[in-house]
């Protein structure tokens, strides 16, 4: 997932607010509109991927996967595909169209159109950004619960 101060702004409206004609794919926006809002995006060989679906019910039939693994409810938002990929080129992202009725060739391909069984906690973005403003995402000040909640936290 995608957020965070190095996109100021949502990343909705700064990609709506192009004035070119609009070729729209679709993506999947997580607390769209909030200050935490993030694009759904997936870690394919060291290479962080943003998908854009060109056929909005496979975006939904995703979305609907990634509730079911348990994510939060992400928000389907039509968005003009060159405003998309320019977007991912300046963040250092790849952007990669899924065509309506792609068909997977390869275990790589199926990741375009359901998610992987394992799949990174959505909230981390958030304990990152704490973990980034000095703050410990989880602490009841005494020092040795926090050590042994570590110790616990080493056998996950």
């Amino acid at each position: 997932m995608l957020n965070g101060p190095e996109h100021p702004g949502h990343i909705s409206e700064t990609l709506h607010a192009s004035k070119r004609p609009l070729m729209s794919v679709h993506v999947l926006l997580f607390d769209a509109g909030s200050d935490n809002e993030g694009i759904h995006s997936l870690e394919l060989n060291g290479t962080t991927v943003v998908l854009l679906f060109e056929d909005r019910d496979d975006a939904e039939r995703y979305a609907g996967l990634l509730e079911a693994q348990d994510f939060p409810p992400p928000t389907v938002e039509a968005i003009d595909r060159r405003d998309m990929e320019e977007f991912c080129s300046s963040a250092g992202y790849e952007a990669r169209f899924v065509p309506a009725g792609f068909l997977p060739q390869t275990a790589e391909d199926r990741l375009l159109i359901a998610p992987p069984e394992k799949n990174m906690d959505v909230s981390s973005w958030r304990e990152q950004e704490a973990a980034v403003a000095g703050e410990d995402p989880i602490s009841t000040g005494d020092a040795e619960l926090e050590d042994f909640r570590r110790r616990l936290e080493g056998l996950l």
